[in-house]
């Protein structure tokens, strides 16, 4: 860590939890956050701050005035410009020593798998439970952990999904591939706008905990809040031990 990077994450360095060593380990992790609207706005901007040696953003759709309103990574100036792209400018203002990737295209079953591969934690902003499912099909195959968040009008949610651990349940045993969930869209139903900064926030910090190894993580408790009342609900998640998806990794595991 050279002296501007001691002076930038300072005040990380000053948490006893974390240090000098948190911080390093951070510095040469890989974050990988798929989405760039109104939860991977934050989340981003706090991973960047936060000093992830390279974060990858990803996203294929390009700004619209409408996303002003809660999404923080872009401006009015750029309504038309890709999201990935927007969200790399604003990333860049804040923190240009760390290496950030932007992909454009969209993800699926046959892309993702790769690009999971090379990532050290995965954040899911996305809005949409067919993508969900992919990526964490995606994140349970490759043992990377998924910090998964979740925002409708004035309902939020957030948990932690984590293969590395044989108690931690994945997206799927919470949400089956098999059952249908009607996505409602902002552009349907809306959204209050500080609602996903308050996730989007929220999904950073756990990012840069399992990144540096520190504190407990929400794997296997699924967090609720009603931000109209401001109160929070903690759920507690079982994992599925005949799970599609993760139970055969978990198998495989024990066996070895």
């Amino acid at each position: 860590m050279n002296e501007e990077q001691e002076v930038r994450y300072s005040r990380h360095i000053l948490l006893k939890d974390l240090g000098y060593e948190g911080q390093d380990k951070i510095a040469n992790s890989h974050v990988l956050v798929i989405g760039a609207g109104g939860l991977g706005s934050p989340a981003s901007m706090y991973l960047a701050s936060g000093g992830f040696g390279k974060l990858t953003l990803v996203d294929n759709d390009q700004v619209e005035l409408t996303n002003l309103q809660r999404q923080i990574l872009h401006s009015t100036d750029r309504i038309g410009k890709n999201k990935a792209e927007s969200g790399k400018q604003t990333l860049t203002g804040i923190n240009p020593t760390i290496d950030i990737v932007t992909i454009t295209d969209r993800m699926d079953e046959t892309s993702l798998p790769e690009l999971v591969r090379t990532a050290d934690v995965v954040l899911d902003c996305t809005d949409n439970f067919k993508t969900r499912l992919i990526v964490n099909r995606a994140c349970m195959a490759a043992g990377v952990p998924l910090v998964s968040g979740a925002v409708v009008q004035f309902d939020g949610q957030i948990s932690v999904y984590d293969p590395r651990r044989d108690d931690s349940p994945c997206y799927a045993c919470l949400f089956s591939e098999d059952q249908h969930f009607e996505d409602l869209k902002a552009a349907q139903v809306g959204v209050f706008a500080p609602l996903v900064g308050i996730i989007g926030t929220m999904q950073a910090a756990e990012a840069l905990k399992l990144a540096a190894g520190i504190g407990t993580s929400l794997a296997g408790s699924l967090l609720l809040l009603d931000a109209l009342t401001m109160e929070w609900t903690r759920i507690g998640i079982d994992r599925n031990p005949d799970c599609p998806v993760c139970s055969a990794r978990n198998k495989l595991k024990q066996a070895v």
